[in-house]
């Protein structure tokens, strides 16, 4: 009886371990390539002189790399770059100057879109200004533009833009 009683734990513990070992993560989207500012179909709102005109994306099993050019105060491009795990820990990455940027990233349940939560520490020579916000980040015509959606607040209030790339 004793023998039985735990043959019939343990194979209670081991079954759902066996079985969910069989399961997987659904397949998720390739955000990888070159990406071109689409102004035209792009909401860009107050700030669309400094939006970011190309992005460069690498995308692994476990994290995305992705590079942003945009212009700069002074008037030529900057480009800063990011990696971001898929394990939702945070990342620090330094931008021009003293400024920062501290974000993490999160993969929709289905796999085709992820949001990246953000929080930039500008540093504009000397004047400190914080911007927290979200962006979505999905792919449309066949993964042929990628459209990403950022809201933001900030001490000029709350923003919302939509910026829309063709791939190279």
């Amino acid at each position: 009886m004793k023998k039985s009683l735990l043959t019939q734990l343990l194979i209670l513990v081991l079954a759902p371990a066996f079985l969910l070992s069989f399961t997987s993560l659904p397949d998720r989207v390739n955000f990888s390539g070159e990406w071109k500012l689409n102004p035209d179909k792009s909401d860009l709102g107050q700030f669309a002189n400094f939006a970011t005109t190309s992005i460069k994306t690498d995308q692994s099993n476990d994290a995305i790399i992705i590079a942003r050019t945009a212009p700069s105060f002074q008037g030529d491009e900057n480009t800063t770059s990011e990696t971001l795990t898929f394990d939702g820990k945070e990342t620090a990455t330094k931008l021009i100057g003293e400024s920062s940027k501290k974000s993490k990233m999160k993969w929709t349940d289905d796999g085709q879109s992820f949001s990246i939560t953000y929080t930039l520490n500008l540093d504009f020579n000397g004047q400190q200004m914080v911007i927290q916000g979200t962006e979505k980040w999905s792919l449309a015509n066949d993964g042929k533009t990628l459209v990403v959606e950022n809201n933001s607040s900030s001490d000029f209030g709350d923003m919302t833009t939509k910026s829309v790339y063709d791939k190279k």
